[in-house]
């Protein structure tokens, strides 16, 4: 099994190469995804959130609201880390589970947004990072998320630097440019994926 580590800014399009990869044949933990199901009602995890932030970040239906926890959070490092204090273990041991269902000769891509912050990158057999300029992040959260100019840049102030994310990775992929330069990069990288997964 390969443990591959894939991350990228906000805006990069990470979640685009992991479809891609997904479509050769990669298996695909999903750790944005895996944080919103250890939240989902009912959940321990919902429990503890609600315990730390109190009711006012659940919707009418019970659910967790994504935009007003985010709003006491994101300008708070504190209650950020109160937050990724409750959701990351619970994170953790769930892709530990999907991981282990994969198979021994699986390339297994770790989707993984803050990576680099959490100073994950050890933990994987090798790190791809999806890479775009700040000025291209920029105008995918303005004119795709419809993010105004200020949330955008708030999101990506907490996250690593474009300088940081590179470090870490063993692999990029620049993805500055139209959807059509991306496919060939990515097609590349998965052939030297499961060489090495083969290796």
């Amino acid at each position: 099994m390969l443990k591959v580590g894939l991350t990228g800014g906000i805006g990069a399009g990470k979640s685009e190469v992991s479809r891609l990869l997904v479509s050769y044949g990669a298996v695909l933990v999903d750790a944005d995804r895996i944080a919103r199901e250890v939240v989902e009602p009912g959940t321990p995890g919902l429990a503890a959130v609600v315990e730390a932030f109190g009711a006012g970040i659940l919707t009418p239906e019970g659910t967790l609201d994504r935009p007003a926890l985010g709003s006491l959070v994101f300008s708070d490092p504190e209650r950020l880390a109160t937050l990724n204090g409750i959701v990351h273990p619970l994170v953790g041991a769930r892709s530990a589970e999907l991981e282990a269902a994969a198979g021994a000769d699986a390339v297994v891509i770790h989707d993984v947004p803050l990576l680099t912050e959490n100073g994950l990158a050890p933990l994987y057999d090798l790190v791809v990072v999806v890479d775009a300029t700040p000025e291209t992040q920029l105008d995918r959260l303005v004119r795709l998320r419809g993010m105004t100019e200020a949330e955008a840049r708030a999101r990506m102030a907490v996250q690593a630097t474009r300088e940081q994310r590179l470090a870490v990775a063993d692999l990029v992929i620049d993805n500055d440019g139209p959807l059509e330069a991306l496919e060939p990069q990515v097609r590349k990288v998965w052939a030297e994926l499961t060489e090495r997964a083969a290796g």
